[in-house]
């Protein structure tokens, strides 16, 4: 399979496994709710930039991915006006996040974490054959 459909799907899934586990967070045990929406961010982050830079490293790929999610979060402590309405619309809220939260960059370099391991070791495995 072409690289960049497996990690199209790998983007699709993290978006709506990662929105499931906010709508049905009555239904999932209290600490995968609190948490699984922002490492599956940090994952579908992480495909993104796969999807977007097929022939760079996976390892670019970790580095650009954990840059990126830090200055979102980090952008969060900017208040101007004009950021903070595109903040309070749901794609804003989903893209750009709505304050900081230093846990939210340890749930990152997890979800990082996984969809590098996930990459290596299963989405590459034709690779290696």
């Amino acid at each position: 399979m072409n690289s960049r459909i497996k990690y199209f799907l790998a983007i699709i899934t993290s978006v709506v496994v990662g929105l499931s586990s906010r709508t049905f967070s009555g239904l999932i045990p209290h600490f995968i709710a609190k948490h699984a929406g922002d490492v599956l961010w940090a994952s579908m982050v992480y495909f993104g930039f796969r999807f977007f830079f097929v022939k760079r490293s996976l390892t670019w790929a970790v580095g650009i991915s954990a840059i990126f999610s830090f200055a979102i979060e980090i952008s969060q402590l900017y208040k101007a006006e004009w950021i903070i309405e595109i903040r309070n619309t749901v794609l804003g809220a989903l893209i750009l996040g709505k304050g900081y939260v230093t846990v939210d960059l340890i749930r990152y370099v997890i979800g990082i974490a996984i969809a590098f391991w996930i990459d290596k070791y299963w989405l590459q495995r034709d690779k290696r054959i």
